[in-house]
């Protein structure tokens, strides 16, 4: 699947200092598919060095010259669309269909939108008697997820390189094979030696390294808000840059005037895909009481459909949290319509599509991110009462309404605590702030808001 197993570091290929390697398991078989250098503080060091040196010159390059290596990084993504699919689906699980339009697919598209904006943002601008630098941040620690591992480290290395800044990954230990594949792909479209590096190894390990390097000028971190934390306090004591995106636990608001099949079709799918590892995830379906009991039977009808259509989760122990949580809600009165804790299938870490009804706001699995195949359906009384509901959590990351009227879905999606929301099963847009409210994180990832994340700003006077 790949041509390397070491980490990239200066331009170059090497193996971690201690020579200590970690197993990449396939979720949907368990079976070992590939090993990778375990990064220590000290390879860490070693990337983070390199990017410094490689800063000044990159910063340096003209915008235009960011955006076509950015132009060329895409395109490489694009020639090697069916390698990258096929490895996310090895080291993750996702259906090959499902790796193809999307993990491969989105970064994609993410790349080209970057290409574009390095070449047309105003890096400099004239306010009043000043003008305004728009300048790279310098070096970023990116420490990217599981879940989405090609997209989540394009959402944050191309805006970085079109920022001018310099790259160190450090990749989540179950999918980095992805991360090496990207790797190669930056090599492959000339980006300088020193302006991306990768050091794979374990989170408490390389990941805290990066985070508490003192030449690292910004940490970008995707993962649990647990992990966040953390990282915040890091950075904060040392008067770093973060940009923090977390958990989720988003509303899926359906009002009474919505055409309720497609709004319960439309949110048990997308709760479904990627076997619900998904952040921004409507995991929570909110149900007008007059028509409750028809949702419960369009969605468990629904989730029927996907029982042989979603992979695994990423691991045992993601499937053993997941499974716990199912049980907990058992326990605490939901009712189970669809699937379960236990499954017929004698290998590999897959969780039954489940639907709970009659589950109360206060409820365990309405308050916390399961990160599984799990839908929650919630009864509301009126409008109020459902936006009491949808902003009752910790989290503000995504969310969708339905109405029949769009200025109607429009005014109750405005007085929601999240950062994002469809309206209508609205497209994914590509160019379109991603990020959170609340303990959903701190900052933006892509399209010009993203690129923001890594700029700092300096004024002249004249």
């Amino acid at each position: 699947m790949k041509a390397h197993e070491g980490m990239y570091i200066d331009g170059a290929w090497r193996e971690a200092a201690t020579g200590e390697t970690i197993a990449v398991v396939n979720p949907a078989d368990e079976q070992v598919i590939g090993h990778v250098p375990a990064g220590t503080a000290q390879d860490v060091d070693t990337a983070v060095r390199a990017a410094r040196a490689a800063l000044p010159g990159w910063a340096a390059t003209a915008p235009a010259e960011r955006a076509a290596r950015i132009a060329a990084l895409r395109d490489v993504l694009v020639a090697r669309k069916d390698e990258i699919a096929e490895t996310v689906t090895a080291e993750l699980g996702a259906p090959l269909a499902f790796s193809q339009a999307v993990h491969a697919g989105v970064p994609i598209l993410v790349a080209g939108s970057y290409a574009e904006l390095a070449a047309a943002y105003p890096f400099e601008e004239r306010i009043g008697n000043s003008t305004v630098y728009a300048e790279p941040i310098g070096v970023v620690g990116a420490i990217t997820p599981w879940n989405y591992p090609l997209h989540q480290i394009v959402a944050k290395v191309a805006p970085a390189l079109a920022a001018g800044c310099t790259v160190v990954l450090k990749p989540a230990e179950d999918t980095p094979l992805t991360a090496q594949l990207f790797a190669e792909a930056v090599h492959e479209a000339g980006v300088p030696a020193g302006v991306f590096n990768l050091v794979t190894g374990l989170g408490p390990v390389a990941g805290q390294a990066l985070a508490e390097h003192p030449d690292v000028d910004l940490v970008s971190f995707t993962g649990s808000t647990a992990v966040g934390k953390q990282i915040g306090a890091t950075a904060g004591a040392a008067v770093k840059r973060v940009a923090l995106e977390l958990g989720g636990k988003s509303a899926n608001v359906i009002l009474p005037s919505a055409d309720l099949a497609k709004a319960v079709g439309v949110g048990v799918a997308n709760v479904m895909g990627n076997s619900g590892q998904t952040c921004s995830a409507w995991t929570r379906m909110l149900v007008h009481t007059d028509r409750y009991e028809e949702a419960v039977e369009l969605a468990a009808a629904a989730a029927a459909k996907y029982g042989d259509r979603i992979g695994p989760l990423v691991n045992a122990k993601q499937q053993a949290r997941v499974r716990g949580y199912i049980e907990k809600g058992v326990a605490e009165g939901a009712r189970l319509v669809a699937g379960g804790p236990d499954t017929e299938r004698a290998r590999g870490f897959f969780v039954e599509p489940t639907v709970f009804a009659d589950v109360t706001p206060d409820m365990t699995i309405a308050q916390e991110e399961i990160f599984g195949p799990v839908v929650s359906i919630v009864r509301y009384e009126d409008e109020d009462d459902a936006l009491r509901i949808a902003n009752g959590t910790v989290y503000g990351l995504a969310g969708a309404v339905w109405a029949g009227d769009e200025a109607e879905a429009v005014a109750f999606a405005r007085r929601m605590d999240t950062g994002q929301v469809d309206i209508n099963g609205g497209r994914f847009n590509p160019l379109a702030p991603f990020g959170g409210y609340k303990q959903s994180g701190v900052g933006r990832e892509l399209g010009p808001h993203g690129l923001g994340e890594y700029l700092q700003t300096k004024s002249l006077q004249f």
